[in-house]
């Protein structure tokens, strides 16, 4: 009979210690994202007339959208829109905040 050998394996080798880690510089945010916008008539009413930064103007819609409590109280993804926000949201009474971007890029410039 013959015996079969079982080969041992051996433990993969331990890589040394890991470099010490450089201090990563701070995220710089895209300059595309930080130009200033002039916001709409119909968007202005929510937000402000001064120019703002895309990413400022989302967050002040949030801050609206949130102070007069205009989130769907069962779907969470959908903004009830009021009489300000009716002329931005182009007479949609119920938008997805998935389509805001969209629907905010028509009323800056």
């Amino acid at each position: 009979m013959a015996t079969k050998k079982k080969a041992a394996k051996k433990a993969a080798p331990k890589k040394a210690a890991k470099k010490a880690a450089a201090p990563k510089a701070k995220r710089k945010p895209n300059a595309a994202f930080m130009k200033a916008l002039t916001p709409s008539a119909a968007l202005a009413a929510v937000v402000g007339s001064k120019p703002l930064p895309r990413t400022e103007i989302v967050k002040q819609l949030w801050v609206y959208i949130k102070k007069n409590k205009l989130q769907d109280a069962k779907e969470r993804r959908n903004i009830n829109a009021d009489a300000n926000l009716l002329k931005v949201f182009g007479g949609k009474k119920t938008v997805s905040m998935f389509e805001l971007a969209k629907l905010i890029g028509k009323h800056v410039s």
